[in-house]
């Protein structure tokens, strides 16, 4: 076993197909990463999310009720840097135990107001099979239990059968195949911030949402 920071990771995505692992970030970038993302929302540049075929997105709230941010692919300041620097490092290691061909990666900033939530879905949209892992950090600090936002996962031979129910409690790491589980986000009822992306396999930059 290759002794470093992934190990867990790799193990579980090898296993199950998916990973939920806490405390890989330091506390001082999960705050910098969310007052870059508070800053964001506070200056009016977060966006509808939108739904459906890259070339045809629609914004459909019953379906999906969040606001994103893009990260530009030159961070604009030390968190981006970091978090970025960091997922090309998992990049590079998750070709080397997988062999997936990975050549690029896309992350947003995502924010839940009260009473939004994302229906269930897959990221691998039909006809663009280029996203094969997707990862979540959860961001939201001070988080209570009854604050709402988990992140639901089904099973992938019974979609409609839950698989299990994770908090986005603040530093917690998901990372999936994103062809593989069926996932949804259970309405927020406080406001739930996140970073969310892919790790692709091309190298043109379509974004759907």
């Amino acid at each position: 076993m290759l002794d470093h920071e992934f190990d867990a990771l790799f193990r579980d995505l090898s296993e199950q197909g998916f990973s939920i692992t806490d405390g890989l970030l330091p506390s001082w970038l999960l705050d910098a990463l969310y007052q870059d993302a508070l800053r964001a929302w506070q200056a009016g540049e977060f966006s509808p999310a939108r739904v459906g075929h890259t070339l045809q997105p629609q914004r459909v709230t019953s379906i999906r009720g969040d606001t994103i941010r893009w990260l530009d692919s030159e961070p604009q300041n030390e968190a981006q840097s970091r978090f970025l620097d960091w997922t090309e490092a998992l990049r590079k290691e998750l070709n080397a135990q997988f062999y997936l061909g990975l050549q690029r990666t896309e992350f947003h900033y995502a924010h839940y107001q009260p009473g939004s939530g994302y229906a269930r879905h897959i990221d691998q949209h039909r006809g663009q099979p280029h996203r094969r892992i997707t990862l979540i950090l959860y961001l939201t600090p001070d988080r209570r239990p009854d604050d709402g936002g988990e992140l639901c996962l089904y099973r992938p031979d019974a979609p409609g059968e839950e698989l299990m129910r994770v908090a986005p409690e603040r530093g917690r790491l998901v990372l999936f195949r994103s062809e593989l589980l069926p996932h949804a986000v259970l309405p927020a009822r406080r406001s739930r911030w996140s970073m969310t992306g892919w790790f692709r396999n091309d190298h043109v930059l379509l974004r759907a949402a």
